[in-house]
């Protein structure tokens, strides 16, 4: 009888052990799948990046650009800016298409622009800068003297009070929102629109290389945006005014154009965020280090 009571509770206890064993198994795997539904959902929300936004064109524009977006991610924002230096036409043409959020110029809109319903923005204003070589003894050039020279109607340093040199025409590629600006302001177009720019220039593919191209050739003249201007060329007064952020902003010199950026009316929420936030006292604050913002608070 004590052996048959004996086996009953060995039985019994071991009957538990299996059902406890059971029993935590089953917790584990409950855990488990928990565990494994939970995470992959914890680690997607971790690894979202945002919204794509692009931002394409003016290649002044692109470089203020570079540090806005940089100061806009490390404000916490986690869009994916991509921003691409091509051009003020292409970039205006990319927004007007919707393949780019927003485009970017450093001129002013064409009218046909305009009338494709395109919104504009201007974030800052740039005075357009006629360099010279350092050693190039010419102070001052009137605005008449200067259309002179890049039409090829000037062709010698001596006819504008400086050394018996022949003068290198440098300007910027087709498309360019610099020279688009400074065609229009000197009136080099003809009335078809074309540009009568000599065809002898050397055509130098962004400010980089104008700034380069001058620096090494003693007789060349070319032209640049003021933000950019540096000691390995000198700028020129033009009728008697230098380029300055002073000059440009009180309106006293005579080359100058708006940065803009442009976008279709119904642009990503996201994009329009980004636009405020140049506009804003961050975003006018870095457009301040080169350029003349248009919100000084």
């Amino acid at each position: 009888m004590k052996k048959k009571l004996l086996a009953s509770i060995a039985i019994l206890a071991l009957g538990t052990m299996v059902f406890t064993g059971c029993g935590s198994k089953k917790v584990e795997e409950a855990s488990t799948a928990t565990a494994e539904t939970n995470q992959p959902i914890s680690a997607q929300e971790t690894k979202k990046e945002g919204v794509k936004i692009s931002i394409v064109g003016s290649t002044t524009v692109a470089e203020p650009m570079e540090k806005l977006v940089a100061k806009y991610k490390e404000m916490g924002n986690t869009d994916n800016l991509e921003v691409q230096g091509n051009g003020s036409s292409a970039g205006i043409k990319a927004a007007m298409e919707g393949t780019a959020d927003i485009g970017m110029s450093s001129r002013e809109l064409k009218e046909e622009e305009k009338a494709s319903g395109i919104e504009e923005t201007v974030i800052a204003y740039d005075g357009i800068a006629v360099v010279v070589h350092p050693s190039n003894g010419v102070e001052d050039l009137t605005k008449a003297q200067i259309k002179d020279i890049f039409e090829g109607k000037i062709t010698n340093w001596s006819e504008v009070g400086g050394i018996d040199k022949d003068i290198v025409v440098v300007t910027r590629e087709a498309g360019s929102g610099t020279r688009g600006a400074f065609e229009e302001i000197l009136k080099l177009l003809d009335e078809n629109k074309a540009s009568t720019i000599t065809e002898v220039a050397l055509v130098a593919e962004g400010t980089g290389t104008v700034m380069k191209t001058v620096a090494t050739k003693e007789a060349s003249i070319g032209f640049v945006s003021e933000g950019f201007l540096d000691d390995t060329v000198k700028a020129l007064k033009v009728d008697g005014t230098p380029c300055t952020v002073e000059n440009v902003k009180g309106g006293t010199y005579a080359i100058s154009r708006p940065l803009i950026l442009v976008n279709k009316s119904d642009v990503k929420p996201e994009a329009k965020a980004v636009i405020d936030f140049i506009l804003g006292k961050e975003g006018q604050s870095i457009m301040a280090e080169k350029y003349i913002p248009v919100k000084n608070d």
